[in-house]
């Protein structure tokens, strides 16, 4: 009886869930849900929805290298709210498919690339002082750090484990970037959406380097199937 007893304390208690955007999608799902059906009985193709939302968020990054922030962050988030239409689409029309997670996945990463790219442009055609060129370099920090999010998942899940951990998963970054540049645009020369890329910078790096120290604690001493590259070479 005192061992039993002793067992079920030295149980350790199971993990919260975390706390992310992610989190929020049964509540959405609600809300778009109507959307969703409406979309299906159109036949609207989720791959259809996935163009048109990688064509959105790139007419947003051109926004951001016009200056004009505040419709490239409405664009921006109009692209990511094509994001979950697309994923939704697919799975309750029964069209979800292999090279369709694919495709979604290499134009959100493309797409990406591209808000970055017209955040940099945007700095660089100021007159290039000292805090704007730090800022190009924040921005390339930012862009490599949500690349490195994307790529240490999907690494993580063709070894078999679900890393989902971390803050700055692809719904935030679009999120908090989106709505700040939507929100503040350039307001006070530009402080607040400097920040704003200054702490998604430093939050996508730390989401990165917390997934290799998850992936570490649970892979270390755990051999590869079939004798899979020693090396991770992709």
């Amino acid at each position: 009886m005192s061992a039993t007893v002793s067992e079920s304390r030295a149980t350790p208690a199971p993990p919260r869930p975390r706390k992310s955007i992610s989190s929020l999608r049964e509540p959405v799902q609600r809300v778009i849900g109507p959307v969703t059906r409406w979309l299906i009985r159109r036949r609207v193709h989720p791959n259809a929805i996935t163009v048109l939302g990688f064509v959105v968020t790139v007419v947003g990054a051109v926004m951001f290298s016009q200056d004009h922030v505040h419709i490239g962050g409405i664009l921006i988030l109009l692209g990511g709210l094509l994001d979950v239409f697309d994923g939704s689409v697919a799975r309750e029309s029964g069209l979800a498919s292999k090279f369709g997670a694919f495709f979604d996945a290499t134009l959100d990463r493309i797409s990406e690339i591209a808000m970055y790219i017209g955040l940099m442009t945007l700095y660089n055609a100021y007159q290039l002082e000292f805090v704007d060129i730090w800022m190009i370099y924040i921005i390339t920090l930012a862009l490599g750090g949500s690349l490195m999010v994307s790529y240490t998942r999907a690494k993580a899940e063709s070894l078999g484990f679900d890393c989902s951990v971390g803050l700055m998963e692809r719904g935030e970054r679009i999120l908090v970037l989106g709505l700040g540049a939507a929100i503040f645009g350039l307001a006070w020369d530009g402080m607040v959406l400097s920040s704003i890329i200054v702490i998604v910078a430093l939050l996508t790096n730390a989401t990165a380097i917390q997934r290799m120290f998850w992936v570490y604690r649970r892979g270390t001493g755990v051999p590869l199937d079939d004798g899979g590259d020693a090396a991770g070479k992709a």
